[in-house]
């Protein structure tokens, strides 16, 4: 096993942080020489890490025996010419077949990567119009699909004029049986990162905007749609305060959040309370649980890192 640098720290805000993270854990270097890394997702049947390089329109690989490569590219625009500083795929994940599942800034739409080796566009348009750019995505048990959908990838991002088709940034539902799509809410002006909770009983949405940095909590019922929801997490006395904002996240088996968050990582209790920080000091974008279960992949700036803990995944794509 190489030895990769470590950095950054650990600081615990209550005792239970350490039930989850030994206080001599290493946040370690994996790879390096990146644009901005996102959309992270674990390959079980392969070991290995994919995950996004938004401004290189690039899916990249890492593996402990091979290290870094180019998987794909282009990954999120296929156009001829430039089209924005953030063109290429976001959030990826797989299905219950184990098919890639991705977010496509530049192409606007949420595809999927057939057995094949094509794609099949799932999702590009709502009511006739072209979505903004996808950012992040989730599959519930039953097979539906939930992604954000704010306008980062667009040329002019939120004044784009020209691109912009939608006068909204939405979270959607695509049913699994019609391929329908459903407007969730509407009501966040830049949606960001997803996750379910362990028993799928709510869905968290996270908003990387300064002014209102929190992941909310909406019931799910039983036809799929949301209730109304309630802040779960609110970073604003951070905000500022170091590099980044809320961005992408995942959910431990107890249902603990590991955030992405002004500065590193942010480790939330299933009640909402600040357990502790992995502070990287960097602009960190996502994260995704990797090896048994228990290995925290983080995508941030120039890097991906990796600590090891001592919970499990609630979910593993």
């Amino acid at each position: 096993m190489a030895d990769y640098p470590t950095f950054g720290k650990l600081v615990a805000h209550d005792p239970d942080f350490e039930g989850l993270i030994d206080p001599q854990a290493k946040l370690e270097k994996v790879a390096r020489g990146l644009c901005w890394s996102e959309g992270p997702v674990w390959s079980r049947s392969e070991d290995c890490l994919y995950f996004s390089d938004i401004p290189r329109n690039a899916i990249l690989r890492w593996a402990e025996d091979t290290g870094l490569r180019i998987w794909m590219q282009p990954s999120g625009y296929t156009g001829v010419v430039w089209y924005s500083d953030e063109p290429g795929s976001n959030a990826l994940t797989f299905d219950a077949e184990g098919r890639m599942t991705m977010c496509e800034h530049g192409d606007r739409r949420i595809s999927r990567i057939e057995r094949s080796g094509g794609k099949m566009t799932l999702a590009d348009r709502f009511e006739g119009k072209r979505l903004n750019s996808p950012n992040d995505l989730v599959y519930k048990s039953d097979g539906s699909l939930y992604f954000s959908d704010p306008a980062y990838g667009l040329p002019g991002r939120y004044d784009d004029t020209v691109n912009r088709e939608l006068p909204f940034c939405g979270v959607f539902r695509v049913d699994p049986a019609t391929g329908e799509i459903a407007l969730l809410t509407d009501e966040f002006l830049n949606p960001n990162g997803l996750a379910f909770t362990p028993d799928e009983s709510h869905l968290l949405i996270g908003q990387s905007n300064r002014d209102n940095a929190v992941i909310k909590a909406f019931p799910v019922k039983a036809d799929g749609s949301l209730g109304a929801g309630e802040v779960f997490f609110d970073f604003g006395e951070w905000v500022g305060k170091m590099p980044g904002i809320v961005d992408g996240f995942k959910v431990d088996a107890a249902g603990n959040v590991f955030s992405s968050g002004p500065g590193g990582v942010f480790v939330i209790s299933a009640g909402g309370k600040l357990l502790g920080r992995i502070e990287t000091g960097e602009r960190t974008a996502n994260v995704a649980w990797g090896g048994d279960g228990s290995v925290a992949y983080v995508t941030m700036h120039a890097f991906l890192c990796r600590i090891r803990t001592k919970t499990r995944a609630a979910f593993m794509p």
